[in-house]
């Protein structure tokens, strides 16, 4: 089994909104949302449900509420589990609107995560 690791989007400007909501959620949630995550992390995507393209979510259940973390597989090997949206679960599926951010958010990564090429120097 190969060693896989979290990571959150940031923003352009450097915010982490993954992180910054799990540091707004009350100690015992935040522990079930990242007690998810690991499951993840440790059992692969087995732990996760396929959502549409490269997006799956893991679901994280509290006693009182219930979360979806939506992320994509990213680097060598997939070993990087990219955390792209946690929302508060409030419906059976998860909204498309939801799916259409972590999608948003995917393609900036990757695009600010390319080396830039320049263009050939005179001819």
């Amino acid at each position: 089994m190969s060693k896989r690791w979290w990571r959150d989007y940031r923003t352009p400007a450097g915010r982490r909104p993954v992180k910054e909501f799990i540091a707004e959620l009350d100690d015992a949630d935040a522990e079930e949302v990242l007690a998810a995550m690991k499951d993840v992390q440790k059992n692969g995507l087995v732990a996760a449900r396929h959502l549409r393209g490269e997006i799956y979510e893991v679901r994280a259940e509290s006693a009182r509420n219930n979360y979806r973390v939506l992320f994509a597989t990213e680097g060598r090997r997939n070993r990087v589990l990219l955390a792209l949206v946690v929302i508060p679960k409030k419906t059976q599926k998860t909204p498309a609107g939801t799916i259409d951010l972590a999608e948003r958010r995917l393609r900036d990564w990757r695009a600010r995560g390319r080396p830039r090429r320049r263009a050939p120097q005179g001819s």
